[in-house]
């Protein structure tokens, strides 16, 4: 059982002690600490913050705490009940509202949840924020309103569509395009709240849904991160349904992964490739991704005649980057699409909505699609953290050893070789060490990460 307090919000395991997991008590305690740092950010008459929550078994009860933690507080509420993460983000602006929650644990199993933090902008808070949080949770100096300064909860239930409206309008989704293809695609919504809001998404392009786990239950049917091991039902359905390709999501919908026509995976890295070679095509521009990611999408934006830029780990990091590099599109490898013309922060329905044009377009299969990237293969291992096991020693060790080579350190350790790379990292969001490798082989990529593993593992008993 776990408690992670960090400055990319609060995460846990639900029940055991107060803490040492993400019980009540510790829900009220960062909801009260978050509110404190709202109103001192903006000194006005009325706070507003919107919230919302996926569909796992312990949202109610964890969202129930958090709103009325904040209407102690003086804080009016915006309550979107079952939502997803990008549909908060731009709900906070769309409100106008001081702030934003999301309450998700993104791809971790049920017994996970989380205080996703966002702005007023409705972005991810800073490091500097996040910390300010922190602080004052520690510090207890919380001073709730009186009885007749109490907050009050409105409930709002249309943001997913208005979300999906403010996609429809953009430029760049070709909806005549995509209801003339006729698609049939398989949809695996995790039974969370990507079930609700994907469907609506592809009726509303004119796309036939085939529904898979799209009951929101939050009793996840499989390993909730969007991976090829977890996916067999769904590759299995795409071939059995004869669709045009099948699509996952994570439970809080910022992560998209693709399967293509035969079952087989698109690669959850090329789904930002895929999607920027798109955006690039109609309007030129630079890209951002963090540096786990693949090369694949430098190659891409290199052929548009852009300039790729890689960031540190963290949602945070790849919006301040894309600000800093004015690009157009960015995102992370795990499957996260930033599309600024809609909002800074990732969001797998205008990656839907962009990838149905591109296809669209092109007229081509999923297949045929993914064979016109640069081929390259990556592994994604990870080390459970132990008390014996110095990170930053073997972080350390790593560089020096490796000296020689072309070593990045903003984020951990990033190794390149001309072949290949392998990124080590202490992870911000589980108590673990990443290993991500990418080369020309799955073997290689495999091969690279398992003898990192073992040089670790070595470095760790020496």
């Amino acid at each position: 059982m776990t408690l992670i307090k960090s400055i990319s919000g609060i995460r846990g395991t639900i029940g055991g002690k107060q803490g040492e997991n993400l019980t009540p008590l510790d829900a009220v305690m960062y909801a009260a600490a978050y509110g404190v740092y709202i109103k001192k950010q903006r000194n006005k008459e009325n706070y507003r913050v919107v919230v919302g929550r996926d569909a796992r078994i312990s949202g109610e009860m964890i969202q129930q705490l958090v709103m009325n933690t904040l209407v102690g507080l003086g804080i009016h509420v915006i309550d979107l009940g079952l939502s997803t993460t990008p549909t908060v983000e731009m709900a906070v602006t769309l409100e106008h509202a001081d702030g934003g929650i999301i309450l998700t644990a993104s791809h971790n199993p049920k017994q996970w949840n989380a205080l996703k933090l966002l702005d007023h902008n409705g972005e991810f808070l800073n490091a500097k924020a996040g910390q300010q949080i922190l602080d004052l949770a520690a510090s207890g100096d919380i001073i709730f309103s009186e009885v007749d300064e109490l907050g009050r909860i409105t409930v709002n239930d249309a943001y997913i569509d208005m979300h999906i409206d403010e996609i429809l309008d953009l430029p760049l989704v070709n909806k005549d395009a995509i209801d003339k293809a006729n698609f049939r695609v398989v949809v695996d919504g995790v039974n969370s709240t990507g079930g609700i809001a994907v469907p609506l998404l592809l009726e509303a392009l004119g796309v036939h849904a085939v529904k898979l786990f799209c009951e929101p239950t939050g009793h996840f049917p499989h390993n909730p991160e969007p991976l090829k091991e977890h996916l067999t039902d769904l590759m299995e359905k795409v071939v059995a349904e004869k669709a045009d390709f099948g699509i996952v999501v994570d439970p809080d919908v910022d992560r998209l992964a693709f399967v293509d026509e035969n079952g087989e995976m698109f690669g959850e890295e090329y789904t930002l490739v895929a999607v920027a070679d798109y955006v690039l095509k109609h309007k030129k521009g630079n890209t951002v991704s963090n540096m786990s990611s693949s090369r694949a999408l430098r190659d891409v934006t290199e052929k548009h005649g852009g300039k790729y830029t890689a960031s540190a780990v963290g949602e945070v990091n790849v919006v301040q980057m894309m600000k800093d590099t004015n690009a157009v599109i960015g995102g992370e490898g795990n499957g996260g699409i930033i599309y600024p013309e809609l909002h800074y922060g990732r969001d797998s329905l205008v990656g839907i909505a962009l990838f149905l044009s591109h296809l669209a377009e092109s007229n081509v299969s999923v297949s045929e699609l993914r064979k016109g990237y640069p081929a390259y293969f990556s592994s994604k291992k990870k080390i459970q953290l132990t008390p014996e096991l110095d990170v930053d020693k073997i972080l350390q060790t790593m560089e020096a050893k490796y000296a020689s080579e072309e070593i990045n350190t903003i984020d951990g350790v990033k190794i390149d070789f001309p072949e290949n790379w392998v990124h080590l990292r202490k992870s911000n969001t589980e108590p673990i060490v990443r290993i991500y490798t990418e080369a020309r082989s799955q073997q290689e990529a495999d091969m690279l990460a398992d003898r990192f593993i073992a040089e670790i593992e070595s470095i760790a008993n020496s």
